[in-house]
């Protein structure tokens, strides 16, 4: 059988099939936001992007020890394109995979994967409990204390910038974003108007 272009649709029901968690669920619609924005913002296929950003960490929930492996497999199973595949991987570069992010694609879900993270935890503890009024500046504060969002590794964040020849705070700002964008869905809309 051959490799079809899969739909949104199809991606978030695959997504649902392997993971249950609120919270994955909601980073995987954060990942797929930030990946639309910039996908826009640089010309490029806005739908392929955003369904990679939505599925990528597809086995996380219930492979977190083979994360991309397994994710790599299933989407095989389902005949995804060996691109869609290869650009899901390599975001697990130096961690759980050795295929290094080489597209521009690759290269930017690989970088703001963690960051969302760290926007999320930034946006929850403000007041508002909201990505609306998140500014870079206040991102660029909480990433100095290694303590905040610790699970986050600001590493791959800045190798991932420089990797796109950018500074660490346009990339935040694209992040945030790319986020608002999705605040509803995300639960990150909070109290603001």
């Amino acid at each position: 059988m051959s490799e079809k272009i899969p739909t949104r649709a199809e991606a978030f029901e695959l997504l649902k099939k392997y993971n249950k968690s609120e919270s994955l669920i909601k980073h995987a619609l954060a990942v797929e936001g930030v990946m639309r924005y910039m996908a826009r913002k640089r010309s490029e296929d806005e739908e392929k992007w955003g369904v990679i950003g939505l599925i990528h960490d597809l086995d996380y929930e219930q492979f977190p020890e083979q994360h991309c492996k397994k994710t790599e497999e299933i989407l095989r199973q389902n005949h995804w394109p060996e691109e869609y595949i290869r650009a899901v991987i390599s975001h697990g570069w130096g961690i759980c995979v050795d295929v290094k992010p080489e597209s521009e694609l690759e290269k930017v879900l690989y970088a703001i994967d963690e960051l969302t993270g760290l926007v999320v935890t930034t946006a929850l503890v403000r007041p508002s409990k909201s990505v609306m009024d998140v500014k870079p500046k206040s991102v660029k504060k909480k990433w100095k204390d290694k303590r905040f969002a610790a699970g986050v590794d600001r590493s791959i964040i800045e190798n991932g910038a420089g990797m796109l020849g950018v500074e660490v705070a346009e990339l935040i700002a694209d992040t945030i974003a790319g986020m608002q964008e999705v605040a509803e869905e995300i639960g990150l809309k909070g109290t603001t108007k």
